[in-house]
């Protein structure tokens, strides 16, 4: 479980400061994109919301002393849902850049969009951001998998220590 424990942390500090800081640099032009834009970032903060929380849950498991807040676990839960939707968007999204960069390019170039017109000119280009995606998006799921899995353990652990406490009382009957 330390390991997993250390990946999870890895990851979740790695979500939290990427996205963090992605969705913090977009928020000045939120007042000029249209409403599916909006969603699209508000779903996108579940990320580092769940990085957030698998922190929290971090920190309890490895200090007993600190609990838990009561709304950790929904968060890492129900973000967790959505982080993990969004992961494998990202992961699909690569998979379909990498597997087809020539498209991938044609449609770029089609979009006469002048940021991406004169810098991706190249396959290698576009496979390389293909295999990023895929990248941030196994980063995203495994994290999201991780934080159920220590939150599961989590738990487990917590009635074990309830259920062993209980086992060690004296019955009150004579």
């Amino acid at each position: 479980m330390k390991t997993a424990l250390k990946i999870a942390a890895i990851l979740s500090w790695f979500n939290l400061i990427f996205w963090g800081v992605n969705l913090i640099s977009a928020l000045p032009t939120i007042a000029k994109m249209d409403s599916v834009m909006v969603i699209s970032l508000v779903l996108m903060a579940s990320i580092p919301l769940n990085a957030y929380a698998g922190l929290q849950l971090h920190k309890s498991i490895r200090h007993p002393a600190a609990k838990l807040n009561s709304q950790t676990p929904t968060g890492i839960r129900f973000v967790g849902l959505v982080a993990e939707f969004i992961g494998f968007l990202l992961l699909l999204v690569g998979l379909a850049i990498v597997l087809n960069p020539e498209r991938t390019l044609t449609a770029i170039k089609d979009a006469q969009n002048p940021v991406f017109k004169d810098r991706l000119d190249t396959i290698q280009a576009i496979k390389f951001i293909g295999g990023f995606f895929i990248f941030l998006g196994v980063a995203v799921c495994v994290n999201a998998v991780l934080n159920f899995r220590l939150l599961r353990w989590y738990y487990l652990v917590r009635q074990s220590d309830v259920t062993s406490n209980d086992d060690a009382r004296p019955n009150d009957q004579p």
